[in-house]
């Protein structure tokens, strides 16, 4: 793929991304960034080139980067926290503590489940509302976390946030039973 196409098309994704995170429709997003609705349709149907200065207004009106805009490699954001990173707040002489084991922010909705996967099985997830963020935390076994396309391994003890607005896949390619707990945190309705 040419270099422009790739950055016509990571530019289309990430402000019809952080359009639809910030709640704002095309015309209100327009309006705060000077710019027609139709070349805002155009861009994030990436069927034009805009110039740097058309970037740079719908950059500031969304409040993000130009190299945020125009970040290809990114695609949906996954982050595994291993079990030696999480974060100790509190402990006592007599072992009780509390451990962060992930974060995000949740404007919106947040649920908090438990998994339990028996080896070889798994389970799809369609694609969630754009916003949607989850968070694993696997207490047994190993989660194999497959987001658009890509396979991660989560060991026992690790985390994971990844962005749910990409299909994903919950799976268990060991022989041991895999106990998580997840949260699942859904932007509010605009």
């Amino acid at each position: 793929m040419a270099d422009l196409d790739l950055l016509t098309r990571s530019l289309a994704r990430n402000v019809k991304r952080w359009r639809t995170e910030r709640g704002f429709t095309l015309d209100m997003l327009a309006a705060r960034a000077g710019v027609s609705r139709g070349m805002l349709i155009q861009i994030e149907q990436a069927r034009t080139n805009p110039s740097i200065g058309t970037v740079v207004k719908i950059g500031d009106a969304l409040g993000v980067s130009v190299p945020t805009l125009l970040d290809y490699e990114r695609g949906p954001r996954v982050r595994i926290t291993p079990a030696d990173q999480t974060v100790r707040l509190w402990h006592t002489e007599r072992g009780s503590y509390n451990r962060l084991l992930a974060g995000t922010e949740a404007p919106g909705p947040l649920e908090m489940w438990e998994w339990r996967l028996m080896p070889g099985e798994s389970s799809d997830s369609d694609p969630h509302p754009a916003g949607t963020v989850e968070l694993v935390h696997v207490t047994a076994g190993e989660l194999t976390l497959t987001v658009d396309g890509t396979e991660y391994r989560v060991p026992d003890g690790a985390s994971a946030s990844f962005e749910a607005s990409a299909p994903h896949t919950y799976g268990n390619t060991g022989d041991e039973p895999l106990v998580m707990i997840m949260a699942v945190s859904v932007p509010p309705v605009q």
